[in-house]
């Protein structure tokens, strides 16, 4: 994993994860990663009858605060996944 320079204090993981929360109430957020690459998964009933680019552009709205500038702390979503909870 190649090292990427940030000024962000804290956990990365927990700021992505709150940012989603905040766009997305109700979703269940996992996320991996380090060095500025993560890997997302993200299951909400929000994303019923959208489709994939449309969930994902949630997402990604959700967070592009943190995707923003030379030193941001997400330098790339390398896996977004969205998905509809099971019945």
């Amino acid at each position: 994993m190649s090292r990427h320079l940030t000024t962000f204090k804290g956990s990365i993981d927990d700021a992505v994860k709150a940012a989603v929360l905040e766009k997305i109430p109700d979703a269940i957020v996992a996320v991996e990663g380090s060095g500025g690459h993560y890997r997302l998964d993200v299951t909400s009933p929000v994303f019923a009858g959208k489709s994939m680019l449309e969930s994902q552009r949630l997402v990604l709205g959700a967070i592009k605060h943190l995707m923003a500038g030379d030193q941001a702390p997400v330098h790339a979503v390398d896996s977004l996944k969205t998905r509809v909870p099971a019945p």
